[in-house]
């Protein structure tokens, strides 16, 4: 049987259960395009810019466990897909990136467009490599998938040029595909956790991305309600175990100073499951502590100034979890957390200080308030990246896996909206609203018609103040003057109608209730242009912080 590589590819890729393929084509993926709209399976998303289809793709990842797919052509469609492959290796994503590449047999176009594609992607990814022999496309596409799959998760590479994809391949061959188990911990280190946990006078647990992954939740919240041991989380940690647990002490927004901080000093131990230093450090370590740590994840601490914990238990985290359950059930309630609760009613009353403060421009609590009140328990809530991802990390408690989707690894702007878009495609029944602050929706806005394209229904709020917030928060901080990060921005309304969406800026608090509510039970893509305070932030995140630390 002889096929063309193309089409093998498009076959290789069905055999490992590929359902959509997002991407910007050009004149050197068209075989792989026809092959494509050959597929009965694959569904090709096109998207405006690379950045969009990577988004899409990793967040595919992400939600599924199963590897997105992504595409562009060769040159400036591939160096598009930079910051989603690195928004994919941060953030653990698995995600395949296939990329164009001019005839590599022969070429009448010189350097035309070329670049060192497979050198670039090299230090982004956990593969990067070149289909020059279709018959081998089988064989890449299989170890492409393990790879970007397998802990920890990341993105991947295939370049394939023109001319290979045009190549008849005899007797091509697709792959089982194999999966592994990942091992469990050694009874030694679970053994020593046990000691370390019941001779602990304060222990404190600590959920981080990774245990987020694997679905350890059923685990963990086994593991809280049995053995009576507090609890809070990272910021892509959030949502493992409903947060409206009573032993739920809150979110590590930041590094250190806030007010969850009390309980994180107090610990002589912290019973850190699934943290990966990649992701923002929710508190830091320190040379002279007297806290010990204990790390439980699939891989071990990567040590550093601000980590290096006491005790690794490699291995997979939900078993981990099990075992250290049934270790530890003689000491079931032993620990006093009436500490711990004290903190957590002193965190609550200064996180809801200004939740129903009605004043407008609205204020980012508020504006948190208002969604967690509206939405249930599964609709989802995606954030780009800005100031206001701090107040949803603190303010927002999450009661569901992934109903809250941010990015703390890589962070970057321009990718919270087509994060909802996947999101809305993998969950329709389920409410999406899309967050973002002016300046990382102008990054990747295009995406409105790629929304509207798909039939999508997606609420798109806006959150206006002509600058880039976080910024402008950082360098009041630092005492610095305001300078150059105001801007002005198109009119939101009139922008979304020129895509077919539809546009709304409220004028109140109660105008924005109003509003939003109707947005969710419409149809269609509803963009909120929404003006937002952000007067308090210094006082807040800054100043209040530094002085509690003081007394």
């Amino acid at each position: 049987m002889k096929m063309k590589t193309s089409d093998f590819i498009i076959q290789a890729l069905e055999n490992e259960g590929v359902e959509y393929i997002f991407g910007l084509p050009g004149e050197e993926n068209l075989d792989l395009l026809e092959s494509i709209r050959k597929s009965d399976q694959i569904k090709l998303i096109l998207t405006r810019h690379e950045q969009g289809a990577g988004f899409m793709a990793a967040t595919y990842g992400r939600l599924t466990g199963k590897s997105g797919v992504c595409m562009s052509t060769l040159g400036p469609g591939a160096t598009n897909l930079m910051t989603p492959a690195a928004y994919a290796q941060l953030g653990a994503m698995p995600m395949v990136m296939l990329t164009g590449q001019k005839p590599i047999k022969e070429s009448k176009q010189g350097k035309f467009q070329i670049v060192d594609i497979l050198e670039m992607m090299q230090p982004l990814t956990k593969f990067s490599k070149q289909i020059t022999y279709g018959k081998n496309s089988g064989a890449i596409i299989r170890e492409a998938f393990r790879l970007s799959q397998e802990e920890r998760p990341g993105g991947v590479h295939i370049e394939i040029p023109e001319d290979v994809c045009k190549e008849e391949v005899a007797k091509p061959h697709f792959f089982n595909i194999v999966h592994s188990k990942i091992p469990s911990a050694n009874l030694a280190s679970i053994s020593n956790a046990e000691k370390m946990i019941s001779a602990a006078k304060k222990p404190l647990l600590l959920i981080g991305a990774s245990a987020n992954r694997k679905r350890a939740s059923e685990a963990l919240t086994k593991f809280v309600n049995t053995l009576k041991i507090p609890f809070f989380n990272t910021q892509m940690g959030k949502g493992i175990i409903d947060e409206r647990n009573e032993l739920y002490l809150g979110t590590a927004a930041l590094s250190s100073n806030d007010f969850i901080h009390e309980a994180i000093e107090e610990a002589d131990l912290i019973i850190n499951v699934g943290h990966d230093t990649i992701e923002k450090p929710p508190f830091i370590m320190d040379a002279n502590d007297k806290r010990k740590v204990i790390h439980i994840n699939f891989f071990a601490a990567e040590i550093n100034e601000v980590y290096f914990p006491q005790l690794n238990v490699i291995g997979d985290i939900a078993y981990s979890i099990e075992k250290l359950i049934n270790e530890l059930k003689p000491c079931a309630g032993q620990w006093n957390t009436d500490f711990y609760l004290n903190v957590k009613k002193n965190v609550a009353n200064h996180l809801s200080k200004y939740e129903e403060d009605n004043r407008f421009p609205i204020l980012p609590q508020r504006l948190v308030k208002i969604t967690r009140d509206i939405l249930k328990d599964e609709d989802i809530v995606t954030l780009d990246n800005g100031i206001y991802k701090i107040w949803f990390s603190r303010n927002y408690p999450a009661y569901a896996q992934n109903t809250l989707l941010l990015d703390n690894a890589l962070a970057t702007m321009g990718a919270g909206f087509a994060s909802a878009i996947m999101a809305k495609e993998l969950y329709p029944n389920k409410k999406v609203v899309s967050v973002n602050g002016d300046g990382g929706f102008m990054m990747n806005s295009q995406e409105l018609e790629t929304a509207i394209r798909m039939q999508l229904d997606l609420v798109v709020i806006i959150l206006n103040d002509n600058a880039y917030g976080m910024i402008e928060w950082k360098q009041e901080g630092e005492g610095f003057p305001k300078y150059g990060l105001e801007y002005q921005n198109p009119d939101f309304i009139k922008y979304a109608e020129s895509f077919g969406a539809h546009g709304y800026r409220p004028k109140s608090v109660k105008d924005f209730q109003d509003i939003f509510e109707k947005t969710l039970n419409t149809k269609g893509v509803h963009v909120i242009d929404l003006a937002v305070d952000y007067s308090l932030n210094h006082k807040i995140l800054n100043v209040l912080l530094k002085e509690k630390t003081k007394n």
